[in-house]
């Protein structure tokens, strides 16, 4: 006889071949059940292999759009789909073209240690990144035939824990990348005092996060990235945001957009967290803005109108500015240019 969890287990393969990752979502299925199924990011690093430059290139290209047209003006995009050398790469040469091609502003992340790969123990996994991906990536730069500003690890439990994370972020951050990782997502893992110990530009999630992980965080200047998308789509706790900002925690926000939270629009990620996270509509502005400008390194060129930075804005047909975040849904009828480094790249 099959116990229920085994049982399960074969159920969710078999949605996953027919329906995808997002159909077994919404029928309940939690993130890590899908991930240990096979679905979530390796159903994503399967494909990702498989796909050519080009078709990767366009995919990106045409999200980028959508993006820019709901008002972004500069992006966060990481590899992370391909986990081997080899794929990791391809992914942060398209990034690295679309950096130079298009309009809209990108900071590249690379994020290796996104999974554990197939055959390999995270151990395993690690010292890979060290010994081989993490060399070549300084090869790589130092040559100009990408720029990487920023390393990434998915530290969580049955994925990397606090050990191997460390020991990828700290050779990561000794190559000149900033540390922007995502921490304290499905189980308390004491990523934000690590992130703090390390001097982390950034940590992402932290659903999780501990009381004593926001002080370290609030004193250390590393700022934390929440994703109301993410919270809403896989049903977790919402962020503390609040008690972030009352302690004096720079507070960022993101779209995570991926495809376990296809959200292109900032404007939705503003007014989720206002309505879930309880943030002021002022303070959801600053994080989408020069807070999270702040997360890339990029606030002193980024994130507000000012004499010497680059003019990114947008211009809104609306009485009054808080209806790009009120309005739930049709901002594309609010959004009449948007402009990046004095150029209209959007007009409705």
């Amino acid at each position: 006889m099959l116990s229920k969890n085994s049982f399960r287990e074969k159920r969710l393969k078999k949605e996953l071949t027919v329906l995808g990752n997002a159909s077994c979502q919404l029928a309940g299925a939690t993130y890590m059940e899908i991930h240990q199924a096979g679905g979530g990011i390796n159903f994503t690093v399967e494909h990702t292999r498989q796909a050519s430059e080009e078709e990767l290139f366009i995919s990106l290209q045409q999200r980028l759009q959508c993006m820019m047209r709901a008002g972004t003006t500069l992006v966060e995009c990481k590899s992370g789909y391909g986990l081997s050398l080899d794929t990791e790469l391809k992914m942060l040469r398209v990034i690295e073209r679309a950096r130079r091609e298009l309009d809209i502003g990108i900071s590249a992340t690379y994020c290796g240690a996104h999974s554990v790969p197939k055959g390999k123990t995270a151990t395993e996994a690690t010292d890979d990144i060290i010994s081989n991906h993490l060399p070549k990536l300084k090869e790589l730069g130092r040559s100009g035939e990408i720029h990487v500003d920023s390393i990434d690890v998915f530290c969580e439990k049955g994925v990397f824990d606090l050990d191997s994370t460390r020991r990828i972020l700290q050779n990561g951050k000794d190559i000149g990348l900033q540390i922007n990782f995502h921490g304290d997502e499905l189980h308390p893992m004491k990523a934000a005092e690590l992130g703090a110990e390390l001097g982390a530009q950034a940590i992402s999630h932290l659903e999780e996060v501990s009381d004593e992980g926001i002080t370290a965080m609030a004193t250390a200047g590393c700022s934390a990235v929440l994703l109301p998308t993410t919270a809403y789509m896989l049903r977790l706790k919402q962020p503390r945001a609040r008690k972030m900002l009352d302690e004096g925690v720079i507070v960022a926000l993101g779209s995570d957009f991926n495809p376990n939270a296809y959200c292109f629009s900032m404007p939705v990620v503003m007014h989720l967290a206002c309505v879930n996270m309880r943030m002021s509509m002022p303070e959801a502005l600053a994080a989408a803005t020069i807070n999270a400008a702040y997360a890339l390194g990029k606030s002193h060129t980024h994130g507000s109108l000012e004499v010497g930075k680059q003019g990114d804005l947008i211009i809104i047909s609306s009485s009054r500015w808080e209806h790009l975040i009120y309005q739930f849904g049709g901002h594309h009828e609010l959004i009449e240019y948007v402009i990046a480094k004095g150029k209209v790249i959007y007009k409705k």
